[in-house]
């Protein structure tokens, strides 16, 4: 709504297109005078090198949370194994990130999720939760779980929607982590139990 924040002049922000530079305001004139359909084309291929970037850069930043797990892991020499991207392991429809100590014998099973848009949040809350239910599977609710779910969250998308943090945090019983907290991930899980003293 709001268009384009302003930036340095050698800057160009994703938004300062003809149809999205002063947010609403740029898209009536356009609604009520129309607009060559040779420019919005222009104005969308502009658009894509930014969408082409972050989905480039998507999987190395995720790699950052992925690589402090691992560093917070082995730090504490807990045995793990962490999963190759769509990679198949039994028992899981689709694998988590980390398993401790490993796909034989989970008991602690941590996805590390980041997203910059809550349609995204929504998505990632929603594959935790389905850990959350396998976890349980086969159990009363009086028992405990399976596997321990552990989520490492990171980027805005999860700040939005405070609905999807609630199912985040009942999904895991509460074992919910970011970077700035992730120190805390062995001592406040059942990590703690596999940790090599």
């Amino acid at each position: 709504m709001e268009g384009a924040p302003k930036g340095p002049p050698d800057i160009l922000h994703r938004l300062d297109k003809a149809d999205t530079r002063n947010g609403l305001k740029s898209i009536q004139p356009l609604a009520d005078l129309g607009v060559p359909y040779a420019m919005l084309l222009y104005e969308r291929f502009l658009g894509r090198p930014f969408a082409g970037h972050r989905d480039s850069v998507s999987e190395l930043v995720g790699d950052v949370l992925e690589s402090a797990i691992e560093g917070v892991l082995t730090g504490a020499k807990v045995s793990f194994r962490k999963t190759k991207r769509a990679e198949r392991v039994a028992g899981f429809d689709q694998a988590p990130d980390f398993i401790v100590p490993d796909e034989f014998n989970p008991k602690i099973v941590i996805e590390a999720k980041i997203t910059e848009d809550d349609g995204t949040a929504r998505d990632k809350v929603t594959r935790v939760q389905h850990l959350g239910s396998l976890s349980m599977k086969g159990r009363r609710p009086s028992q405990a779980p399976r596997f321990e779910v552990v989520a490492c969250i990171a980027g805005r998308g999860f700040k939005v929607r405070r609905e999807d943090m609630k199912k985040l945090l009942l999904a895991t019983r509460g074992k919910v982590f970011t970077l700035r907290n992730l120190d805390r991930l062995v001592a406040s899980t059942k990590l703690s139990e596999f940790r090599v003293r």
